[in-house]
């Protein structure tokens, strides 16, 4: 028991620190893509938190697969695992341990795949199609030119008030397109001041005052000018859709029982993620095998490659299921299936190569 402890703590703590930082990692470079989003004013940057929240990807398993790697590398590394080789600890009981704080990763890993990553896919797209439904005084930021409808339209105000309703030093550019798409020109508004009117009936208007229409072609002479001191602008607000098509956002249990390829590729590639726990700790206790001279990290890299590969082919496999180039039966299943077998060769190829030396020394002392 005591030993069992003190390797469950080894393992937990190593699966902590290697979690924490690849949570940073991966936070930082989705962070940094949503925050270019929120720049540029096409997501609310009050929303960043929230979306990231949702947007974590499950990185338990390939903490727990490094963690063993290095907990064990270290105390092969310090001879602890030689002492406890001398007790009578084989591969297959070190195994059996490890598999203990495995299970509990894996009902973790589970929990989130099953439950709440689709809640929080859900809530996800959610929280988009809010943001599609904004109009641009949502996204509005004073002092910085905000480009909408894929860079047609060019929006800039100076100032803008607390409950942006009113406006200072506006400026907008909008390229003027024909029915057939093509473009006829340019309009640009420019106003000393603008403010936003909300109409009973929910009716939303840009009042721009004391300022000039400008329209034309870059290029050519016959531009034209009007000034006005009053200029209303009808603003279109899309309705907040409640459709979720995200497939990650389906609930687990009505993907039960569909025969919709997609659906069952979905279904088997949420029971993966925690099975895929098990298949790594088993390949990760013999990979954590090293000798004290050759050093901890010597077998990180091809550890690393393998698990990368098995990812990789098991990602492949899903996505000709869902093309159906693989029938539901087999589905994801034989990806698990050889890499089980490969934790099996592993594990025991070391007590093969023994018994196979063993015979070898014995045949040669027979014939001498």
């Amino acid at each position: 028991m005591i030993v069992f402890r003190y390797l469950s703590r080894e393992v937990l703590l190593t699966l902590s620190a290697v979690s924490a930082v690849l949570l940073v990692i991966i936070m930082s470079g989705r962070f940094v893509k949503y925050l270019a989003q929120a720049a540029s004013g096409a997501l609310d940057p009050g929303s960043l938190f929230l979306i990231m929240g949702f947007r974590l990807p499950g990185f338990l398993q390939l903490g727990l697969f490094l963690g063993i790697l290095l907990a064990y590398g270290r105390l092969y590394l310090e001879s602890e695992m030689t002492v406890l080789s001398a007790t009578g600890m084989s591969q297959q009981r070190l195994l059996a341990m490890t598999m203990i704080p495995a299970a509990g990763v894996a009902l973790i890993v589970a929990w989130l795949s099953l439950s709440l990553a689709p809640q929080g896919a859900m809530q996800f797209q959610l929280v988009l199609n809010k943001q599609d439904a904004m109009t641009e005084f949502d996204t509005l930021e004073p002092g910085r030119f905000q480009a909408l409808n894929d860079g047609t339209r060019v929006t800039y105000t100076e100032t803008l008030t607390d409950d942006r309703a009113n406006l200072g030093g506006v400026f907008i550019s909008e390229k003027r397109l024909g029915q057939d798409k093509k473009d006829r020109g340019i309009s640009v508004l420019v106003a000393d001041a603008g403010r936003q009117e909300v109409r009973p009936d929910g009716s939303r208007y840009l009042i721009l005052e004391n300022g000039y229409r400008y329209d034309g072609s870059p290029g050519q002479a016959d531009y034209r000018a009007i000034k006005y001191d009053t200029y209303g602008v009808m603003l279109a607000r899309p309705d907040v859709s409640d459709e979720v098509t995200d497939r990650d956002a389906i609930p687990t249990q009505e993907l039960f029982g569909s025969t919709e390829l997609r659906s069952i590729a979905e279904l088997q590639w949420r029971i993966s993620l925690p099975l895929l726990v098990f298949i790594v700790t088993l390949m990760a206790v013999p990979l954590s095998r090293v000798n004290p001279r050759q050093g901890r990290f010597l077998k990180l890299l091809p550890a690393i490659l393998l698990y990368m590969a098995y990812l990789t082919i098991l990602i492949s496999a899903r996505g000709s299921l869902e093309k159906g180039k693989l029938s539901p039966t087999l589905g994801l299943w034989w990806v698990h299936g050889i890499f089980l077998v490969i934790g099996l060769g592993l594990l025991y190829w070391e007590p093969i190569r023994l018994k196979m030396k063993s015979r070898r020394g014995q045949k040669e002392m027979a014939r001498g």
